[in-house]
């Protein structure tokens, strides 16, 4: 079925506009549980673990959740501030039905979301989100008083978590002589990330740790950089490490101010694992660089690609048996250590392949030279089947044919925008911005 409010990740949208309203939200929860209730039926009451990052409306939005789970008869457990992994992480650990984030991840402060976890610590198959979707249609109700379902707080979750990314870490090494910047991005990880960093031996440094409700990811965290980066140059730090609001999402910077993507640090991961063993294969998505295709290749490592966005390629790994993956965006996927992708954690395992190598991330980098990639996006009208454009076709085609396998191109339509976005990637940079102008000529 067509989902009307579930996308890639959960319901999202701006706050006070549907379905980001509270009235909504409630007979969203209420929705959700009344089809957690009749999944656990006979296995006793069904409970969920609502977290969420530090945005001011999520006081209202887990109001409204507790609200409607507890009409359907499911107990809530309420962790505050959390990120988006420590909920997938302790929802499994507590044995309960499933875990629910309010966050909008790296977003600005007045967009939010409802995420929601299975009690495995997986993301909520679509068989049961397209399950909510068609509850959601019907009459909101409300359980008899005697069943309804009780709200309690989970006060040591922070610290469970914080043990959870430890545990991690090879308990062989450490990170004392260390000096790293963290970079919380004023976001769901601002009281835990530092800790599991001091906690194993590293001199820490935090910035962006003073949310307010309306400063999530405003000039801090994984999609700003800057700021760690300037940060890691004044207190001379070995490295720098950026999360982003609900903190699955992770940037490195080094003591040189070089900042490094995803894909660079699912090289390294996978490079330190190659060491003890065998790898298979890694996901990837369709932005994955082509350096980081053919550098994993020369390992002996295969690559698949998924469609954008960590839920697919989630899939395509669990599909294969596969255990490494993610994004150039910094979302990265250890299944070796967590069911979902980690920031905090993804950081831990490049550490880990720093400390053992006894190399620095540039090092460990040298043999993956990222190719430029020029990005072009071109205006069309809705509507317009650009996949039987005879001009950009052929066009397409003589590009690839004169990039042979030093690039690649890549024609998608965006899902929010009347853009076809043009991305061609090439050894050459000006060979790279010269053919995705071209192709972008041949639409206009």
């Amino acid at each position: 079925m067509a989902r009307k409010y579930f996308g890639t990740d959960g319901v999202r949208g701006k706050v006070g506009e549907m379905p980001i309203t509270p009235d909504f939200v409630m007979k969203l929860g209420y929705a959700a549980g009344s089809v957690l209730a009749r999944r656990e039926e006979g296995k006793g009451r069904p409970g969920v673990l609502i977290g969420k990052d530090t945005r001011i409306s999520g006081y209202m939005l887990e109001a409204a959740l507790e609200a409607g789970f507890s009409a359907a008869g499911v107990d809530v457990y309420l962790t505050g501030p959390l990120p988006t992994p420590g909920v997938a992480y302790l929802a499994r650990a507590l044995r309960l039905s499933a875990g629910v984030v309010i966050s909008a991840s790296h977003n600005p402060y007045d967009d939010n979301g409802i995420k929601f976890f299975s009690g495995d610590g997986n993301k909520l198959p679509d068989s049961i989100e397209e399950r909510i979707e068609q509850a959601l249609e019907e009459p909101m109700q409300c359980v008899r008083s005697e069943l309804l379902g009780r709200a309690r707080r989970v006060d040591d979750a922070a610290g469970r978590y914080i043990e959870f990314c430890k545990s991690s870490f090879s308990g062989d090494l450490d990170l004392r002589g260390m000096k790293l910047v963290v970079d919380c991005a004023h976001g769901a990880a601002y009281q835990v990330a530092p800790s599991v960093f001091h906690e194993l031996g590293a001199d820490v440094v935090t910035i962006g740790a003073s949310p307010n409700g309306l400063n999530i990811n405003d000039g801090h965290g994984a999609t700003s950089p800057q700021a760690l980066r300037d940060a890691v140059l004044d207190k001379g730090a070995d490295l720098g490490i950026a999360l982003d609001g609900d903190a699955d999402r992770l940037l490195v910077v080094d003591g040189d101010g070089r900042i490094y993507n995803g894909d660079e640090l699912l090289y390294v991961i996978v490079r330190d694992r190659l060491r003890s063993h065998a790898v298979a294969g890694v996901a990837g998505t369709l932005m994955s660089n082509l350096a980081l295709e053919q550098a994993l290749q020369r390992q002996g490592v295969g690559f698949v690609r998924a469609k954008v966005g960590d839920r697919y390629v989630l899939e395509a790994l669990q599909t294969r048996g596969w255990l490494y993956g993610g994004e150039s965006s910094g979302h990265l996927l250890c299944l070796d250590c967590h069911s979902t992708g980690d920031a905090t954690i993804s950081a831990l395992q490049v550490l880990a392949a720093i400390r053992a190598s006894g190399s620095t991330l540039a090092q460990l980098c040298a043999d993956l030279q990222l190719f430029p990639q020029k990005l072009v996006n071109v205006r069309i009208p809705r509507g317009f089947d650009w996949q039987n454009h005879a001009a950009l076709r052929a066009e397409t085609e003589a590009a690839q044919a004169e990039l042979g396998d030093k690039g690649r191109t890549l024609i998608r339509a965006s899902g929010t925008e009347p853009l076809l976005r043009v991305m061609v990637e090439a050894a050459d940079a000006a060979l790279a911005d010269q053919i995705a102008n071209r192709i972008a000529d041949s639409v206009r």
